[in-house]
């Protein structure tokens, strides 16, 4: 089990690549001038908006999650709360955006029916987050490493929730609907925690590393970005 400093870790070097960076960007448009940031982690995506003037309120299920966002983002507003059930009220935001969370939902459904209550008329949501099937390794032994993704993303909830995006909110009250994939590419050692938490300790891990000293290391990670508008 991953522990908090080392999926802060995780989550930092994966938020600090020029392309996550770009990513979160075009996120943030449309989203108007009071957000909720679902499952928002350790809170950079509330900083941000909140730097620009944006009432912006992050809510985890993790009290740990929202301490660190408290601490390094005071300007954003934090509560602990389920996806599910948002301390908000109806109509009281103009953006919502959950990102890499709905795949750890087992009815991430209910999810986008929350997103849909607590949006003001022709509020927008964004939806972000990996298809977990999807994961590309290069490796010199592909059965192996197709075995290992497929068995990582069986682990959780809802793992390929990301390709069905588009029809959950379509089915749940949003219109407008756009849907981008946008592919994170790692070929840097510090992409290696995240392959040991695929494959685990062993041989397969070991080639990982032996590639990572000889920068030869290949991770591609497909990201989608699905928008819509709330429906009256």
């Amino acid at each position: 089990m991953t522990d908090m400093s080392t999926l802060l870790a995780l989550l930092d070097t994966f938020d600090d690549l020029p392309q996550a960076c770009d990513l979160r960007e075009r996120t943030y448009a449309g989203l108007g001038d009071s957000v909720v940031d679902v499952g928002c982690g350790s809170g950079r995506a509330v900083g941000e908006l909140a730097a620009r003037g944006v009432r912006a309120i992050g809510t985890d299920l993790d009290p740990a999650m929202i301490e660190v966002a408290v601490e390094r983002w005071p300007a954003g507003e934090f509560h602990v709360a389920d996806a599910i059930a948002l301390p908000l009220d109806d109509g009281s935001v103009t953006g919502y955006r959950a990102d890499k969370i709905l795949h750890a939902l087992p009815e991430p459904e209910r999810a986008v029916l929350e997103a849909r209550r607590v949006l003001a008329a022709n509020g927008r949501a964004v939806l972000v987050g990996q298809d977990w099937d999807t994961l590309v390794i290069d490796s010199d032994d592909p059965e192996l490493t197709r075995t290992l993704v497929h068995t990582r993303a069986d682990r959780m909830p809802s793992p390929r929730v990301a390709r069905r995006y588009r029809n959950l909110l379509l089915d749940n009250g949003f219109t407008d609907v756009t849907v981008e994939v946008h592919t994170i590419v790692r070929t840097d050692a510090a992409v290696l925690p995240m392959l040991a938490n695929v494959g685990g300790e062993g041989a397969w891990l070991d080639e990982q590393q032996v590639r990572a000293a000889e920068d030869r290391l290949f991770v591609a990670v497909p990201i989608f970005v699905a928008a819509g508008t709330r429906a009256d």
